[in-house]
């Protein structure tokens, strides 16, 4: 069977074993936690108190926000012992989820255990029984078909959670949701969600064979269910199992939009020549993805200069763009041993773009004309960039005030501009939409913006790395800015929309050809060559005068 949703399935059985891995392991650590916690709970009044409401509060926390908040505490924690804690990945997943699997299981056991009919354990008090005997042949018999339904709903809930790992680098059946969500590829998204709810829907059904057994005393439902349960994920598993053959493993990391995509599949492709075993851990944020480096969760990604610059270096000057290169490559060898292999030959920079025809209409050429009529319109952003230093430099510089602002998914904050639902929105300068979608992108005569030169970052481990150095060489400076943009047009336009691995051929396959002035002709039936250049001017403008 063919098809994109086929084609996306078939990333399924790698993805599956993680998140099985992950939910399994996250649900016997509850399963730890709150046995102990539940007997104890009942025999003490003061404890079930404390340890529900605690329950209780850990459900108030979006689990999203849970499994954020674990990366820096172990980070933080890493540093305090001189490192070898895992901040990143399935240690941080791990934690949030079991706390997620907390409460039903320790609801269940506790009421279960208190409704007991006194009659059922005076008697047991009456005939001698100790209190571990009483527990192993009276109340557990009793409380466990209660508890099984507990348990399911542990399940059911920790399975559906688990998406979410992606965020913090845990290979998950999530990947395919959120790189579905930022592509706009429908496809990953529907594959992500019908394999998450087909694996939640198994589970509970093995689960309540297991709590039918149970409840009618058949051992042989209880037997079937656990053995069909074990089987499973042993099978689910079997992706993870050690393969016979040498090779080194790199996590090649990625942030969540359709470029890093993209430049992580080329590194990908490369590695993998060059004898590599690979994966890849992707969308992760931009206050994640280079910790994560430096801390050897990931080996290699690619960043940009400017984010650099201002996140993690704290700058607020907008010096030019090599020596902003120049700045980073020096801390981050510096403060992490991190290595900067060099830049790919792009910018993707912030850039401020509206409708062209509005634009036109409103004569606003630059951020200072926006400035003047801003308090009437609404700004579009990505989800982190009004809280990046960058807006914080733009906004003071030009005393930006708008009536609205409202945050998107990169994908979706262009179709808010082209809706009309945003006025103006945070582009990127390498974006194929730009041209597509005809919009004009406005001058920033302040120079408030600083340079973001793609560059290819390589984990303290690989610093010294020959093979993976010279497999990865040839792609710096080898990337211009026209072509980046049509390569991520590819996966970001409405139709004969592309995956990021076949963009990501197509862009080896051109880097391999000499440079042409012009896209080829499969680029440009949906992006004229005229509007190709808009953003590509404004980067020229925005260097020259800095190197003015």
């Amino acid at each position: 069977m063919t098809g994109p949703f086929w084609s996306a399935m078939a990333r399924v059985p790698d993805l599956l074993a993680s998140h099985v891995l992950l939910a399994a392991s996250a649900l016997l650590a509850g399963l730890a936690i709150s046995l102990p916690l539940a007997i104890w709970s009942a025999r003490n009044a003061h404890v079930a108190r404390l340890s529900l409401g605690f329950a209780s509060l850990v459900q108030t926390i979006p689990s999203l926000a849970l499994l954020a908040l674990f990366y820096p505490l172990l980070l933080s924690l890493s540093a305090l012992v001189g490192g070898g804690i895992p901040a990143l990945g399935f240690l941080p997943s791990l934690l949030a989820l079991a706390l997620y699997a907390l409460l039903p299981i320790l609801r269940n056991a506790v009421t279960g255990l208190l409704g007991l009919d006194p009659a059922i354990v005076e008697a047991a008090d009456g005939v001698g029984m100790t209190s571990w005997q009483k527990l192993r042949l009276v109340e557990a018999p009793l409380v466990a078909p209660v508890l099984m339904a507990g348990i399911r709903t542990a399940a059911v809930w920790t399975i559906g959670a688990a998406t979410l790992s992606t965020t913090v680098g845990q290979p998950s059946l999530g990947d395919l949701i959120f790189a579905g969500l930022q592509t706009q590829n429908w496809a990953l998204v529907l594959a992500g969600c019908v394999a998450a709810a087909l694996l939640a829907l198994i589970v509970d059904a093995l689960l309540g064979l297991i709590e039918r057994g149970i409840k009618a005393r058949r051992r042989w439902q209880v037997w079937t269910g656990a053995g069909l349960l074990l089987a499973g994920i042993a099978l689910a598993l079997a992706p993870l199992w050690p393969s016979a053959g040498g090779g080194r493993t790199v996590t090649i990391g990625a942030k969540n939009f359709s470029e890093q995509y993209i430049l992580a599949r080329v590194i990908g492709h490369r590695l993998e020549a060059a004898g590599y075993h690979v994966r890849y851990r992707e969308g992760l944020g931009s206050a994640v993805i280079y910790q994560a480096l430096a801390s050897g969760d990931i080996d290699v990604y690619v960043d940009y200069s400017g984010t650099l610059w201002t996140n993690q270096m704290g700058h607020d000057d907008t010096p030019s763009r090599p020596e902003i290169i120049a700045g980073v490559a020096d801390w981050a060898r510096r403060t992490s041993s991190v290595r900067v292999l060099g830049a790919l030959g792009f910018e993707n920079a912030y850039a401020f773009a509206m409708r062209g025809d509005v634009a036109k209409r409103r004569h606003i050429a630059t951020l200072a004309d926006l400035a003047l009529q801003a308090p009437q319109l609404t700004l579009g952003s990505d989800l982190e960039f009004l809280d990046r230093p960058e807006w914080r430099a733009v906004r003071d510089a030009y005393g930006l005030r708008f009536a609205d602002t409202q945050r998107f998914t990169p994908s979706f904050m262009y179709r808010a501009l082209a809706s009309g639902r945003a006025d103006v929105i945070s582009a990127f300068s390498s974006d194929g939409r730009i041209a597509a979608q005809h919009l004009a992108v406005l001058r920033d005569p302040k120079g408030a913006i600083p340079g973001y030169d793609a560059i290819l970052m390589l984990s303290p481990a690989h610093a010294d790395d020959a093979r993976m150095a010279a497999a990865l060489k040839p792609l710096i400076g080898a990337i211009p800015v026209e072509t980046m943009r049509q390569a991520n047009y590819l996966v970001d336009r409405d139709v004969d929309k592309q995956s990021p691995d076949q963009a990501a051929t197509w862009l080896e396959r051109r880097l391999d050809q000499p440079i042409r002035p012009r896209p080829s002709s499969s680029i440009t039936n949906s992006v004229s060559a005229t509007n190709a250049n808009i953003t590509s001017t404004h980067i020229r403008q925005k260097a020259e005068k800095r190197r003015s």
